[in-house]
């Protein structure tokens, strides 16, 4: 059983928030901490309540857990640049708490998976403690997210302009190659919400470059599988958290 979670904040507004999910008891303890960024393709109609089953697997697991949320496209500072900012707050907060223990992998689903594998390119991903990410059917291209329209043009909704503006430049995985710590790719064979695709020039611009940067493309699995804990894809998120724990000590 894994306790309730508690919410801290890392920021004046609602929004600003995440929730800590110790080790269920009984569980081996994991040396590290797992960062849940949820998906929604960046609006303001999905929150961080359709990511708990997933973070309290993680604690069942043996990890600890923060929950992340996040302003949103349609709210008060959200878009670019607030959400950017956000996951660089949030993550000085976790990193600083001493019941969260470093190393940190950040595991992010959909624009979730963007938003960490943004993290994973910036010049402080390193200081924050981030052993990787693991980016579960992630928009890491948002160009490819443009040309093939992705949730309704969400990729546009959310910068809040269209592709070669700064705004677009500064949060888009693509620019900020190769990422300072080591990407895990997890894609369903069956998204047809983000089809593996997406990640195609990612993986082959990122290793080109240098990076730390593999994929796997999951048979049978659709877009939430990979969030699902009773889905057999789950086993294979969890597979890849443990490996970058390891390999971040």
């Amino acid at each position: 059983m894994t306790s309730t979670p508690e919410t801290r904040s890392y920021g004046g507004d609602p929004a600003q928030v995440y929730d800590v999910l110790p080790p269920a008891a009984g569980a081996p303890t994991a040396a590290g901490t797992v960062v849940v960024v949820h998906g929604g393709f960046w609006r303001k109609g999905y929150d961080r309540e359709h990511a708990l089953p997933e973070a309290g697997a993680f604690a069942a697991a043996g990890f600890p857990v923060a929950l992340v949320e996040y302003r949103r496209a349609g709210m008060p500072g959200g878009g670019v640049p607030g959400t950017l900012d956000d996951v660089r707050d949030v993550l000085a907060s976790i990193s600083s708490q001493p019941d969260l223990p470093r190393p940190l992998v950040l595991v992010g689903h959909s624009a979730g998976g963007h938003l960490v594998t943004w993290a994973a390119g910036q010049p402080w991903a390193a200081e924050r403690g981030i052993a990787g990410v693991v980016s579960l059917a992630g928009v890491v291209d948002l160009g490819a997210s443009d040309r093939l329209h992705l949730g309704s043009d969400a990729a546009r909704e959310f910068v809040g302009t269209g592709p070669g503006t700064p705004s677009w430049t500064a949060a888009d995985p693509m620019s900020s190659l190769p990422p300072r710590v080591p990407v895990r790719l997890v894609n369903g064979a069956d998204d047809d919400t983000v089809p593996p695709e997406v990640a195609d020039a990612y993986v082959l611009e990122a290793r080109e470059a240098g990076g730390d940067v593999t994929v796997q493309v999951v048979p049978g699995a659709d877009h939430m599988a990979v969030i699902d804990p009773d889905h057999p894809a789950f086993d294979t998120v969890l597979a890849a958290v443990r490996a970058l724990l390891r390999s971040g000590h």
